[in-house]
Formats: structure tokens, C-alpha cells, sequence
């Protein structure tokens, strides 16, 4: 294989991993949030991770309350909150 063929397929790779977005949720819903990142569940969708409201009111799109304040959305139970005391409440 040539060098700029593996290049290519190793940035291919790269590409395809995991990635830490900024804002994943509607503009209106970051609106609403201090934190702005976002990851990739283990199902593949584009979740918003664990952010505090600026107002202290549930953001809309909120599965959780984490037990440091933050709202998770989440879409699945297992591991909610896992970074932030665990879940406090669910919605």
C-alpha cells in the first residue's frame, strides 16, 4: 500500500470514531444550557451530555436530573449520570 493510500485510510478511520460535538440539541435548547458537548451512545445516536440550565428549570428534551445539578438526556438508563453523582431523578 502507498503511503498517501494508508494516510487516506487511516484518516478515513479517524473520521468514522466517536466524536465530542458542540451542541447537538436545537438552537433554542442550547439556549438554555451553560455546557455545549455532545457524544455518541452506544447505539449511534447524537446525544447531548450532562449540562447544567442557566435558569435552574428542566431544559426541554431532559430524561434526568443528575445528582450535581446537571440534566441528562439520555436515552437509556444504564450509565446516566455516571460522571455526575448519578441520577437524582428521572423525568
Amino acid at each position: 500500500m502507498r503511503a498517501s493510500t494508508l494516510a487516506l485510510a487511516i484518516l478515513a478511520g479517524l473520521a468514522a470514531a466517536p466524536v465530542f460535538a458542540q451542541g447537538c440539541a436545537s438552537p433554542s435548547v442550547e439556549g438554555q444550557l451553560v455546557e455545549h458537548k455532545c457524544y455518541q451512545n452506544k447505539y449511534g445516536a447524537e446525544v447531548h451530555s450532562p449540562a447544567h440550565s442557566k435558569n435552574g428549570q428542566v431544559p426541554p428534551g431532559a430524561t434526568a436530573q443528575c445528582r450535581d445539578g446537571s440534566f441528562s438526556f439520555s436515552l437509556s438508563h444504564r450509565g446516566t449520570c455516571s460522571h455526575h453523582g448519578g441520577v437524582a431523578q428521572w423525568f
